[in-house]
């Protein structure tokens, strides 16, 4: 069994609960919607004899405090998290692998945007990016919409009009759950009760702030060598899936499609683990010869 060693970094208004397995270069991996550390259990087993796996609560969630009054939560203070993290755990000299799926992947696009320094290949896993979108007002609306179900039905309504604005208009929404067998750490139960606890948070004060996100294409462009679009085999047609096809798109790239879908970080963690592996290879192996070239052909 894979040994964990947790840890808490103090970072302006909050203290960061963060958890490490595994040796070698570090892979930061930055969890999303109500998700904290653990739900990467499963990947970082699998990685843990390739990488020292690095992941953590985001602020507000589970075991990692606020220490100032709740309120709407931006991307980049998330980003400045992350940033926190690495000049703390990132040994001198050495780079840091970073992989952030769903809204975490708004987080890793900031991070590539802001803090460059000491980033090796970043893969940003199915970001909702609809601000780059020409119907970006629609779905705009359909988040808007989620988080008044919030506030007036609670937190069960709300994720299934969530999953409903997510899906293809032409098909009923799967509901998207983590299997019991998804490799995840003997506490999963806890960890699911702590998901569910960090809803209202989410729901409240994540979900429309950080889909109003608008990435720097510019910059990204620039630093496009380093960066990798991701998204889930079976999620196509669903919009994350689109948005993260867009936005490769944009900056030249074509997006690498990862096993599962929204969330396949967890419904199949072994074959996601080697997709993650395959994909940092590659990009490791690309980088000093050509830097336009960011992402392997997209597999079916």
């Amino acid at each position: 069994m894979t040994a964990f060693t947790t840890g808490t970094l103090p970072v302006p208004g909050a203290t960061l609960h963060h958890e490490t397995c595994g040796t070698g270069p570090l892979l930061l991996l930055i969890p999303g919607g109500s998700a904290d550390a653990a739900i990467f259990g499963g990947i970082a087993t699998h990685l843990a004899d390739r990488y020292t796996v690095l992941s953590y609560d985001p602020r507000g969630f589970s075991r990692s405090h606020l220490h100032t009054p709740v309120g709407d939560q931006q991307v980049q203070t998330h980003s400045d998290d992350a940033h926190h993290l690495l000049d703390a755990l990132l040994p001198p000299g050495e780079t840091a692998h970073v992989l952030g799926t769903s809204s975490g992947a708004f987080v890793a696009l900031d991070l590539l945007t802001r803090h460059p320094d000491r980033l090796g290949t970043v893969i940003a896993h199915e970001p909702p990016a609809v601000e780059i979108l020409p119907d970006a007002a629609q779905h705009r609306a359909m988040f808007a919409h989620v988080r008044q179900t919030y506030r007036d039905q609670g937190t069960a309504p709300a994720m299934a009009a969530l999953a409903a604005g997510l899906a293809p208009i032409d098909r009923q929404p799967a509901e998207q759950e983590i299997p019991p067998d998804a490799g995840l750490p003997v506490q999963r139960d806890a960890m699911l009760t702590r998901m569910h606890a960090n809803l209202p948070l989410f729901l409240e004060h994540i979900l429309c702030p950080f889909t109003a996100y608008t990435p720097d294409l510019p910059t990204l462009r620039s630093r496009a060598h380093q960066l990798v679009l991701a998204a889930g085999q079976h999620s196509r047609n669903e919009l994350p899936h689109r948005t993260a096809t867009s936005l490769a798109h944009h900056l030249g790239t074509e997006p690498v499609e990862f096993p599962g879908g929204h969330i396949g970080v967890s419904e199949q963690p072994v074959p996601f683990a080697d997709r993650l592996r395959e994909t940092l290879d590659a990009a490791e192996t690309r980088r000093p010869d050509d830097h336009h070239r960011t992402t392997q052909p997209t597999n079916g």
